[in-house]
């Protein structure tokens, strides 16, 4: 079976994540559909960004939503990962993304591509976020019946259950994953956590089970944890989408369980281990 390949956060083995360069990098390597994460800017930009502060990923400190997207734009967002950019894919001061730039740059890939939008929270569901996405999408075309914007395929993720309820209401099931990591509950649990995000995870499970979602997105070890899972979810009909497939025993469990979607750092090489799985076309 063909599985298609989305870059996780761009290609962000080889550039830093989120980045121009990494995006740009991702549809060189020929991946079918790309993955990030978005915050809202203290004036109400959406910027693609993973983490609630800038600290790991740039040269600054602090929280996403209390800067400007003037400020943001004045940090350098590349030189933690120490790689060479190349002049095609922009300057060090153009390498931070909102929304908008990520899909000027699908837009002009001159095929059809995936987008899969992650929405993060932290212990709340907050719409605003969502509600911000879905109109920036809109203004650039696109229409929640085929959740499409010109050639862009657009999905949206979450492994908040609200988020994904909330998601139900506005987009297609088809266009809608819920996302599952593998949680130990005979961990240690520091203040609540891990018994909340063990409740979180059977809500998120069910919403599959009952068909909310139409994407089932757990991550790798998860898959390996819970086959039956997979299996359940598969013969009733949902598409597995499966993060971050980066090794050639990763891929191989994906191809075995019937994944079609993979994210994987590394598109190109992901793709050429593809090529050399037994009976590959």
């Amino acid at each position: 079976m063909d599985m298609q390949i989305y870059a996780h956060r761009g290609s962000s083995g080889s550039f830093a994540e989120h980045t121009r360069a990494a995006y740009l990098q991702a549809l060189a390597d020929g991946a079918d559909g790309v993955e990030c994460d978005l915050h809202l800017t203290a004036d109400g930009h959406l910027v693609l960004l993973h983490d609630d502060a800038v600290d790991r990923t740039s040269d600054g400190s602090g929280a996403v939503a209390d800067k400007s997207l003037a400020e943001l734009r004045g940090l350098d967002f590349c030189g933690w990962k120490g790689a060479a950019i190349p002049a095609a894919y922009g300057t060090p001061s153009e390498q931070l993304l909102t929304l908008d730039g990520l899909l000027d740059i699908l837009a002009a890939a001159g095929r059809p591509v995936g987008l899969a939008i992650e929405f993060k929270f932290g212990a709340g569901f907050e719409a605003r976020l969502v509600d911000a996405t879905l109109e920036c999408l809109g203004r650039r075309g696109w229409h929640a019946a085929d959740s499409m914007a010109g050639n862009v395929d657009v999905s949206f993720m979450s492994f908040h259950p609200d988020a994904v309820n909330y998601l139900a209401e506005r987009v297609p099931a088809g266009r809608l994953c819920q996302l599952l990591e593998e949680v130990n509950p005979g961990e240690p649990d520091v203040g609540g956590a891990a018994g909340a995000m063990f409740m979180r995870q059977s809500g998120s499970e069910a919403l599959l089970d009952d068909g909310v979602a139409h994407l089932a997105g757990p991550g790798v070890d998860y898959l390996r944890a819970n086959p039956g899972n997979a299996s359940r979810w598969l013969a009733a009909g949902r598409t597995l989408r499966v993060w971050t497939v980066d090794t050639a025993q990763e891929l191989q469990l994906c191809r075995d369980a019937g994944v079609a979607e993979l994210t994987t750092n590394w598109p190109a090489q992901l793709r050429a281990l593809m090529a050399e799985l037994p009976g590959a076309s």
